[in-house]
């Protein structure tokens, strides 16, 4: 049955009790009372008083039962919607099999969730295919790569190279090596949207880690005479992946000196917050608009190419970075804006048993 039909004869069903209600009571009040009013000799005509009840003690409850079943009517009308609605919103693109709750009585939300369960369907194959072929494909670019590096280092390591070779040899060598950590990065990524990388989880130190980046931070930074201050250090032990853990340390910081202005500064932070460890890095470079700030994380983006073309870089570093911080529990924010400091903010759950 359709919704429209049911609706029909649910609403059919509410009128024709509501009339038979107000019915009832106009025949009790006109015919049964007069009747007996007449038998006793007593005067038959309406006043207002008898007219006020019939108002109040039928009209009323009559207007009562057409209001309250018509709520209720289009409640149960409109829950399966309700339903539908809130599993879709729970669907992201790790869960596009979960189906999507059905009627079962083939009407029109039925109907309609049966054709969303099959698009979703058609986009998991989709996303697999995508994921398939990014792996595929990055994993066949290594071999050629190594190769093609191998024979370059080979050639620049020969002395008959000329000056003008050799600087041709290591301009290509340079697009080399960063092919190749195009490459390697598209193969986490890919292996992790397929659940393919496993974290090891063991009790780390992050505060040690933090000061290890923070080394390397001051000699990447030293070309450019940024400064870079370690505001506080903070003693937290994290249940996760070291090597991961540096990788997402060295992707924050080699950013915030990267997208940073000659001179400028980089801040770092560590501090426990409640059962978090929240890590900070602001730098103070042309800041991120609110358009860009809402895809920093996206794979591949860099904001205006205008100002970015000369850095080197190829837009996965936060991508990679986000995928770290949710494989370990927690969570990162960036807060930016024209012209101002930028801030990344990630907070990591402390081990429970350290």
């Amino acid at each position: 049955m359709t919704i429209r039909t049911r609706l029909t004869v649910w609403y059919v069903s509410i009128s024709l009790a509501s009339i038979f209600l107000m019915a009832g009571g106009m025949y009790y009040e006109l015919v049964t009372e007069r009747t007996e009013r007449k038998v006793a000799d007593k005067p038959t005509e309406l006043v207002p008083e008898e007219i006020f009840e019939i108002i109040i003690f039928y009209g009323l409850p009559t207007a009562l039962v057409t209001i309250i079943g018509g709520w209720a009517l289009l409640k149960k009308a409109l829950s399966p919607l309700d339903k539908l609605a809130s599993a879709a919103q729970r669907l992201h693109i790790h869960n596009l099999r979960e189906p999507l709750p059905r009627t079962g009585n083939g009407d029109e939300v039925d109907r309609l969730t049966e054709a969303l369960n099959t698009t979703n369907a058609r986009l998991e194959d989709s996303f697999n295919r995508i994921r398939e072929f990014t792996l595929h494909a990055s994993h066949e670019l290594k071999t050629p790569l190594a190769v093609m590096q191998g024979e370059i280092e080979t050639a620049l390591a020969d002395p008959a190279v000329t000056p003008a070779q050799r600087e041709a040899f290591a301009s290509q060598l340079d697009e080399i090596q960063r092919l190749s950590k195009i490459v390697e990065g598209l193969t986490l990524l890919a292996k992790a949207d397929a659940g393919q990388v496993k974290l090891s989880r063991e009790n780390v130190r992050f505060d040690e880690l933090v000061q290890d980046s923070f080394s390397d931070a001051l000699m990447l930074a030293q070309p450019q005479q940024i400064t870079v201050v370690l505001a506080a250090c903070d003693e937290t032990t994290l249940l996760g992946d070291r090597h991961r853990l540096r990788q997402l340390l060295l992707n924050l910081t080699d950013n915030a000196i990267k997208y940073n202005q000659p001179n400028g500064r980089v801040d770092m932070r560590l501090a426990r917050n409640g059962a978090n460890a929240e890590l900070t890095i602001t730098n103070t470079g042309k800041g991120i608009s609110p358009a860009a700030l809402r895809r920093v994380f996206d794979r591949f983006y860099r904001g205006d190419e205008s100002h970015n073309r000369e850095i080197e870089g190829c837009g996965l570093g936060l991508s990679i970075a986000e995928w770290i911080v949710k494989a370990h529990g927690g969570t990162i924010q960036m807060a930016s804006g024209l012209e101002k400091t930028t801030t990344v903010t990630v907070n990591l759950p402390l081990s429970q048993s350290a």
